[in-house]
């Protein structure tokens, strides 16, 4: 009963944020906290998490009120580097940080 997302485009640090208040929690719990969440980062954790237990229920037949989050790993992914021209032709770098995700669940 996992959930993976690769390479999204949100820096793991942010999304960490996000990550330790809803670790630990229920799955139903997570999820409706993670709906009404201020912070912009929430939804790609919602779509994550919605997608673990769409799986659990019909891969392993679990129903959702079951099932708690077990881990929830945010890692660095890729880094695009791109550069912002300055003076005498040279350039100061601007790194977009990428973040991956790995979400279990499992029951109680």
């Amino acid at each position: 009963m996992k959930a993976y997302g690769k390479n999204i485009r949100i820096s793991p640090k942010k999304l960490r944020v996000v990550a330790e208040v809803v670790r630990g929690k229920t799955a139903e719990e997570a999820l409706s906290f993670l709906k009404f969440a201020p912070k912009k980062w929430a939804e790609v954790l919602y779509k994550i998490l919605h997608s673990a237990m769409k799986n659990a229920e019909h891969n392993d037949k679990q129903k959702s009120s079951d099932l708690i989050l077990g881990t929830l790993i945010v890692t660095k992914g890729i880094v695009y580097k791109r550069g912002r021209p300055v003076s005498r032709g040279r350039m100061h770098p601007i790194l977009k940080r990428t973040s991956n995700i790995v979400l279990e669940l499992q029951v109680k």
